[in-house]
């Protein structure tokens, strides 16, 4: 199951619900999927959706997707992330009438840069690519990311461990 979720903000993304309901027509996705469309006017044909879905069971949604596509808001990637996916990130744009500005694109496009862990797709035509291609673009992404907390524990610790061993001798 394919998993997508727009989140809350009370503009349309018809552009993503629409491009995914007829990738999943054409058979292109073959899985079924669930679509949370939020305030989007499109209602899909052949996939199963709701406007919104209760938390738990967005979570539940989540850990059984074997992809979870989301919009660029924060919240909504970094779920599948903390659950162990690696989402694929459509940004809202402000030239479709998604968003007042293009600060999801900026924003993403940061942490694709500086974390390597979210696949973003700016033109919805790439859509139908990165999700056939999805399995071999995760397996090339690089292993053993860190967050910044677990760097800076690290570092922390040797420093303690440092300290330690010159008191002991």
């Amino acid at each position: 199951m394919i998993f997508v979720t727009v989140g809350t903000h009370e503009q349309q993304f018809n552009r993503l619900v629409q491009c995914v309901d007829e990738l999943r027509e054409k058979q292109v996705i073959t899985e079924d999927v669930v679509i949370q469309t939020g305030f989007s006017t499109y209602e899909p044909r052949f996939c199963t959706w709701s406007k919104i879905f209760p938390y738990q069971q967005m979570v539940k949604y989540i850990e059984e997707a074997s992809i979870v596509i989301t919009h660029g808001g924060p919240s909504s990637f970094i779920m599948p992330l903390q659950i162990g996916k690696i989402p694929i990130v459509v940004p809202r744009q402000k030239k479709f009438g998604e968003h007042v500005n293009d600060h999801q694109l900026d924003f993403c496009r940061q942490v694709a840069e500086r974390q390597g862990n979210i696949i973003v797709v700016e033109e919805i035509e790439n859509l139908s690519r990165v999700i056939t291609g999805y399995d071999a673009m995760v397996a090339a992404m690089p292993v053993g990311l860190k967050s910044n907390n677990a760097v800076f524990c690290e570092g922390l610790e040797k420093i303690v461990d440092t300290l330690f061993l010159k008191n002991a001798v």
